[in-house]
């Protein structure tokens, strides 16, 4: 592997100051053209690049945004990502991405590595894992450097930083309502995330919106082996009376529609499906999924924005704030 040339290298080789050579970099005009176009020539002689954590070191930046993300293979995620990208890409920011894949330790790892590589702020959405534990120390860490942070969808009260959610528990009351409203009458909660914040706000939505309705049965399913999350949905729906499923995630609900018409069940004449996240696999089952928009690409340009604002605009005692994005739903083929 080629080692790469330092400033010092240059300088000691042309016999002249480090400050010299520097300076003949940038063109000064202190420096005569002689100097600067012999100093420009082993420089292109060797692809000698500035170093940049010695140039942000000067100016106490590296317009570079620390991401940590769940997980990469979920469409929101990928969505979220995209929109985080193009907004900082637009403010002059590069972003450095790592996924946890759910895991705390992970998580940990990610953000010392990050922090240590000098990025100037972090976007976050919490590991599951994280969640379940409830151990948040590495983020008060970050905190007590004033590191800016802004969570996202998945988030936690235990830190005092920019947030930026949709109101899943409104989203999922909406949901569950239009069902009730389309004439169902026995109703599964069915999800893979349980858990996670954004999973149980959503399940607190669904009952809120049967509340007391002597005509409304609700009963619930949350799935914990991911590895067996066909068999457990195809064994309940097999065994319980239902006319509807509200899936909290979307995997929930594209297996609910699989696994219908598995055992024969007519969608949405015999059961109608809701789910959350308007992904691929919404778009693309059939009949085609009646989801919950969490516009995921609007959410990740939000995200952005704040940052950068945090940090093109330093103020002092900044006070934090939750932003709320609007949810859609998105009528498809699956309900009536």
């Amino acid at each position: 592997m080629r080692k790469k040339v330092t400033l010092k290298q240059l300088a000691r080789e042309l016999n002249l100051s480090i400050s010299t050579v520097s300076k003949s970099l940038k063109n000064d005009s202190e420096i005569s053209q002689k100097t600067i176009t012999r100093v420009h020539e082993l420089a292109d002689f060797y692809n000698y690049k500035p170093n940049a954590l010695a140039v942000s070191l000067k100016s106490n930046k590296t317009k570079t945004i620390g991401v940590i993300l769940p997980e990469i293979l979920n469409h929101f995620f990928a969505k979220v990502l995209y929109g985080i990208e193009q907004e900082a890409s637009e403010n002059g920011y590069k972003i450095v991405t790592c996924i946890t894949n759910e895991s705390y330790k992970k998580e940990v790892e990610y953000v010392e590595m990050l922090n240590y590589s000098s990025v100037d702020g972090f976007i976050v959405s919490l590991s599951q894992e994280t969640q379940v534990l409830n151990k948040f120390d590495h983020f008060k860490e970050l905190k007590r450097d004033n590191v800016p942070i802004v969570m996202f969808d998945r988030v936690t009260e235990e830190i005092d930083c920019d947030k930026v959610i949709v109101n899943d528990k409104q989203a999922s009351k909406t949901a569950a309502k239009y069902l009730i409203d389309t004439g169902c009458k026995k109703i599964a909660i069915i999800t893979t995330i349980g858990g996670l914040s954004v999973a149980n706000l959503r399940l607190e939505g669904a009952r809120e919106a049967v509340g007391v309705n002597d005509q409304i049965s609700l009963i619930e399913l949350v799935v914990k082996d991911s590895n067996n999350n066909e068999q457990e949905i195809e064994k309940f729906l097999k065994n319980n009376d239902i006319d509807a499923v509200l899936g909290l995630d979307e995997t929930a609900a594209a297996i609910t529609i699989n696994m219908s018409h598995k055992l024969g069940y007519k969608i949405p004449e015999d059961i109608s499906v809701i789910g959350f996240t308007d992904g691929l696999l919404s778009k693309y089952s059939y009949p085609k999924l009646t989801t919950v928009s969490q516009h995921a690409e609007d959410l990740g340009v939000k995200a952005a924005q704040i940052l950068v604002n945090q940090l093109d605009d330093f103020v002092e005692n900044y006070k934090t704030n939750t932003e709320i994005v609007k949810t859609s739903l998105i009528l498809r083929d699956s309900t009536h």
